[in-house]
């Protein structure tokens, strides 16, 4: 016991030397503990480097402005449900607007739009400026709208009777069914193909609708005639989105999509007849479809 007893007997120069040293001993645990701490607290935090957040705060701009819906543009008689939707109209306002245009009415105003749609004020402020109405969208089917053939052509008619052409472009289904050949069926398909168009600009385009016998075609068109022609906003080509682009009714979509990736390798296209490079692009209707684009 003695001897145990001897391990714990110290000095007093000893125990001073104990006690300097656990009072260094937890000073060095003070000091690397608030290093620690400090370390931590600056990983913590960011260094703002100017250079680099202009960089960031160029490409967010840019991002929001490729996200944003830019609108052209349009006569509101055409707005598709896809249209209206990225206009901020509701369901119901596009189906008004629909059931309006199916009675082969057109709307010739800003104020005509809201009455027909129902849509809010504040709506109608931010998209009316960009309403274009065609001055074809007012024609009525009046004695206005018809033209005499010359004495010329009598012979075509063998009860020795003037022709008289009315505007293809403001017939009506009901009107078109006085062609021998055209129902129901046929004359609101016209009517459709026309509205997708924007009106006809060549009295040969009636040879696009699906279904529309050549000997049939040859009927309307010595009744319907392109009288007036509609005003047409072309598709800027080298800037058109692939929905833009789409719109058009001759071009489907996956070629729309062709097309601006074609624009995207190449940086632009200088030329239609570059068109005809791109996969299942419709060459037989490029004269059709040059009318509606620009470069």
């Amino acid at each position: 016991m003695s001897k145990f007893k001897s391990h714990f007997s110290f000095s007093k120069q000893e125990r001073s030397g104990i006690f300097f040293l656990l009072f260094i001993i937890v000073v060095l645990q003070v000091i690397f503990y608030m290093m620690q701490y400090t370390s931590n607290h600056e990983e913590g935090k960011l260094l703002v480097d100017k250079e680099t957040q202009a960089e960031i705060d160029v490409l967010k701009q840019r991002s929001q402005e490729k996200d944003s819906i830019q609108i052209f543009s349009f006569n509101p008689n055409f707005i598709s449900d896809y249209k209206g939707y990225t206009l901020g109209m509701s369901l119901e306002e596009i189906d008004r607007l629909h059931a309006f245009r199916a009675q082969n009415k057109f709307i010739n105003n800003s104020d005509e739009f809201q009455e027909i749609t129902h849509i809010s004020d504040s709506l109608l402020k931010v998209i009316s400026p960009f309403f274009k109405f065609p001055e074809w969208t007012k024609n009525k089917f009046t004695d206005q709208n018809k033209i005499s053939i010359s004495t010329t052509q009598k012979d075509l008619n063998t009860d020795g009777e003037k022709f008289q052409i009315y505007d293809l472009n403001s017939a009506t289904a009901e009107d078109l069914k006085s062609v021998f050949g055209i129902g129901n069926k046929l004359s609101t398909r016209i009517v459709k193909f026309r509205d997708r168009l924007g009106g006809f600009l060549l009295d040969d385009q009636l040879n696009d609708v699906y279904g529309l016998e050549p000997e049939v075609v040859d009927r309307t068109l010595k009744k319907f005639q392109v009288l007036s022609k509609p005003t047409i906003m072309k598709i800027n080509i080298n800037t058109a989105s692939v929905d833009e682009i789409a719109q058009l009714i001759y071009i489907r979509y996956n070629v729309a999509t062709r097309i601006v990736e074609y624009r995207e390798i190449n940086g632009s296209i200088s030329s239609f007849t570059e068109l005809k490079k791109i996969e299942d692009f419709p060459v037989d209707k490029i004269q059709r479809i040059e009318l509606y684009l620009s470069l």
